[in-house]
């Protein structure tokens, strides 16, 4: 586990549009020198990149789709952490198009007027339902989870920073007593349950607290309450950066603590205008091992621990590479991939 403490803020050079929150993080792992970082150069387009196909037969070879703009829209969680600009200006450079990203907590809006071909969000973000089931998107595809962090206060009570693993961490704020400030952020609220009930279903008369705030206001609350709280660790750097907050991240490598992306392709059928060659050849990039490699060795400046974990492998095998779909055999062999068409683990 690790304790971050955020230093400086290095803005890269950006294509996004929208609300967003631009920029690379640069932060410093508590103990350690600061890792120099700059501002990131602006893709280069080649148009020499060798055609690549993903297993489903998508390619995303230069002037594959006749439209080469692709229109994304995202969350800001990839974004702020800067593992997207990254990802965008590798895909641009592969392919010769051109992304446009918004960035914002809203993208399935976005979709429904029109102005995505493509959608990235946390599989249970509260639009993706009904965005689904009213048939404007397609089957999402599981591609990466962030890192949610524990968020402590000032002089750490509970010593949650010397805890093994997340349930101890939360096991040691009740036996203490010391406060803890409830994000009723999506998902979050969730995890907080089922930690509080992993360490035993404690009494929370005197220092849970519930006042419904969400994010950056239940980060102001915490603050103000030398209190704990839970919080994605790339949108906390963020907001650490903006208040200068002396609540600091805490980041316990656990599954429990990773909360699951998707891409979503809109359906052409269903929404006009969409680039519906151009989302698939993203999404086939986004799944190619060697992206699902560069999510795994990505790092926010200055921190040695991971922050995203690449996630492709939980999809059907059918669209991961390597797989002729819907045989599960590697295409030309007659073998069996590697990827079994049964639950992934």
């Amino acid at each position: 586990m690790m304790a971050l403490n955020l230093r400086h803020w290095n803005a890269p050079n950006s294509r996004c549009r929208g609300r967003l929150s631009t920029g690379g993080i640069a932060a410093a792992v508590t103990g350690l020198a600061l890792a120099g970082c700059t501002a990131a150069s602006s893709p280069t387009v080649s148009s020499a990149t060798p055609e690549r196909t993903s297993s489903a037969g998508s390619s995303y070879s230069p002037g594959a789709a006749k439209n080469t703009r692709v229109r994304l829209a995202t969350v800001t969680t990839i974004q702020s952490g800067g593992l997207l600009d990254q990802l965008v200006a590798d895909f641009q450079e592969k392919t010769g198009d051109t992304v446009e990203v918004y960035a914002g907590d809203d993208p399935y809006t976005q979709a429904r007027a029109g102005k995505a071909d493509l959608v990235f969000s946390h599989l249970g973000h509260r639009d993706a339902k009904a965005f689904l089931q009213d048939g404007l998107g397609q089957w999402p595809q599981a591609v990466l989870s962030n890192t949610i962090g524990y968020i402590i206060p000032p002089g750490d009570p509970a010593n949650v920073a010397s805890a093994t693993d997340p349930i101890q961490a939360f096991e040691r704020i009740a036996k203490t007593k010391s406060p803890f400030v409830l994000n009723n952020n999506e998902g979050l609220k969730y995890l907080t349950d089922t930690l509080w009930n992993a360490a035993g279903a404690p009494d929370k008369t005197g220092w849970y607290i519930d006042s419904g705030l969400q994010d950056a206001p239940a980060m102001d609350a915490a603050a103000k309450a030398n209190a704990y709280s839970l919080w994605g660790v790339t949108p906390f750097l963020q907001y650490q950066q903006q208040t200068h907050s002396t609540l600091q991240p805490l980041v316990i490598n656990d599954s429990l603590m990773q909360r699951l992306m998707v891409s979503v392709a809109v359906d052409p059928a269903k929404v006009a205008g969409v680039n519906a060659e151009g989302a698939k050849a993203f999404q086939a990039y986004l799944l190619d091992p060697m992206t699902q490699a560069k999510i795994r060795a990505f790092r926010v400046p200055g921190v040695s621990q991971p922050l995203f974990w690449p996630q492709g492998r939980t999809n059907a095998s059918a669209i991961l590479p390597g797989a002729a779909p819907g045989t599960g055999k590697t295409p030309g062999t007659g073998r069996a991939s590697s990827t079994a068409p049964t639950a992934t683990p």
